[in-house]
């Protein structure tokens, strides 16, 4: 069994303030894994790859909300609607591109940003958060 972290070793191995730790936890996007005999919080190593994955999810412009919602299964995050749906916005923005030369460049970036972010939820899917 792998020694569970005190919060200043998570925030330090994370790369974050344990005040940022505090407030995933109070946010639910982390969750202490026992506690000491003196009350305070422990979490698992494995915290460490989830606020990573926060940091990034964050990088692409995700809110924490957001990211929460997602983390806990609330609302719409079908994986498989949401590809679909994202795919429908790509093919109508090559079709504005088709017809608008200069707005290829942005459809380029689009492209990009899209594919980087469902590479991003591929992983999140393999990978055991929370």
């Amino acid at each position: 069994m792998s020694t569970l972290l005190r919060i200043g070793e998570l925030a330090a191995q994370a790369g974050v303030s344990t005040r940022t730790v505090d407030y995933y936890t109070q946010l639910g996007l982390l969750n202490a894994a026992d506690r000491t005999g003196g009350g305070f919080r422990l979490y698992d190593p494995a915290a460490v790859d989830t606020i990573a994955t926060i940091k990034q999810l964050e990088e692409h412009g995700l809110s924490l909300q957001t990211i929460a919602a997602a983390f806990h299964g609330a609302g719409d995050t079908d994986l498989i609607s949401q590809l679909d749906h994202l795919a429908t916005g790509l093919q109508t923005l090559q079709e504005a591109a088709e017809s608008a030369p200069q707005a290829q460049a942005l459809l380029t970036l689009l492209s990009a940003r899209a594919h980087a972010l469902i590479d991003l939820a591929l992983t999140i899917i393999d990978s055991p958060l929370v």
